[in-house]
């Protein structure tokens, strides 16, 4: 199955009871960003240059906790920065397995191979990989020289220690259809259960330059979906039917809430307007009609799976069924 069969039961049981209560905003995944700190400079990487003062703080073992706790969401998603660059991971990944959390920690792979010795395997844990591309242009995304190696490094360790990897794609204008997917046929024989991509965020403190409008995006994704020839994909077939088009879908920011050392990111994982101190400060006093398609510039070309993911399982009817079904044992989505 593309999730387990106890994740995809707690996620619906999680919304089955947000409902029952009334709630209609709530999380999924909590984005925990427990640094700003990385070891890379990536073009397309708006953290470390909205953050750029602030590089050093990080949170503690207690906060990624508390925020976890606030949030109640059934995953987490660990981000950066690097994770891997704080000194706690370790702590902070365990910790939050004891407390029966799913765990998606998100990494670029470069100190992955030794940090796989020091953690074990667990059905709850995921490793999600960022790769961008083969070799040379994954490198010149990065910034640095040999990062597509020392990933993949990391990747068939992991494999190899029965692990749950998958990996993450970020699609550029620039971004060259044909070598991803031929990478994604190379990540499905190295053993990856399944890959995840979408289109990349165009972050003010970036080159314009690098950002798919719309249009392109569903373009090069209808070229994408037509040839994937049985690559498994985490993202849900509702999601991939709005990045070609097919399907219409609202923003739904609250559903994947960023915590990180300056608080709680308002009003989503891609937009900062402001901090709060905790998790219903942010979910009460962030105006939810200022933002989306329409009504905010920053968002009028965001199909990220951050803010559309949870939209797609929020809009499913009854003749959607069958795709989800069919994708959640097989990761077809066609």
């Amino acid at each position: 199955m593309i999730y387990s069969a106890k994740l995809s039961g707690k996620i619906i049981k999680h919304i089955f009871l947000n409902r029952l209560k009334g709630n209609y905003k709530f999380p999924y995944v909590l984005m925990l960003e427990p640094l700003f700190k990385c070891n890379l400079n990536c073009k397309g990487c708006g953290r470390i240059r909205e953050y750029k003062d602030i590089l050093n703080k990080r949170l503690s073992l207690e906060e990624c906790m508390d925020a976890a706790k606030q949030a109640g969401a059934p995953v987490v998603s660990i981000t950066g920065g690097e994770p891997l660059l704080h000194p706690q991971i370790k702590e902070i990944i365990n910790s939050l397995l004891e407390k029966k959390y799913f765990v998606y920690l998100c990494t670029n792979g470069l100190l992955l191979k030794d940090f796989l010795d020091e953690i074990k395997p667990a059905n709850e844990l995921s490793l999600v990989v960022h790769i961008d591309g083969l070799s040379k242009n994954h490198d010149s995304l990065s910034g640095q020289k040999d990062v597509f190696f020392k990933a993949m490094e990391g990747i068939t360790k992991a494999v190899r220690l029965n692990f749950k990897v998958r990996t993450n794609t970020t699609i550029y204008k620039n971004s060259d259809i044909k070598e991803i997917l031929n990478l994604f046929s190379f990540l499905m024989k190295t053993g990856v259960q399944s890959v995840m991509v979408s289109p990349a965020f165009s972050y003010e403190q970036v080159e314009n330059e690098l950002f798919l409008n719309k249009l392109d995006t569903h373009k090069i994704f209808k070229e994408i979906y037509n040839n994937l020839n049985g690559i498994k994909i985490y993202n849900t077939p509702l999601y991939w039917e709005f990045l070609t088009g097919k399907r219409t879908l609202q923003c739904t920011p609250w559903a994947n809430p960023a915590f990180n050392p300056n608080g709680w990111k308002s009003p989503c994982y891609l937009i900062t307007d402001c901090h709060y101190s905790t998790y219903s400060e942010f979910l009460k006093n962030t105006d939810w009609e200022k933002y989306g398609t329409g009504k905010d510039p920053r968002c009028e070309n965001c199909m990220m799976h951050s803010g559309f993911e949870a939209s797609s399982i929020m809009s499913i009817r009854i003749n959607d069924l069958l795709k989800i079904i069919k994708w959640s044992f097989t990761g077809r989505i066609k």
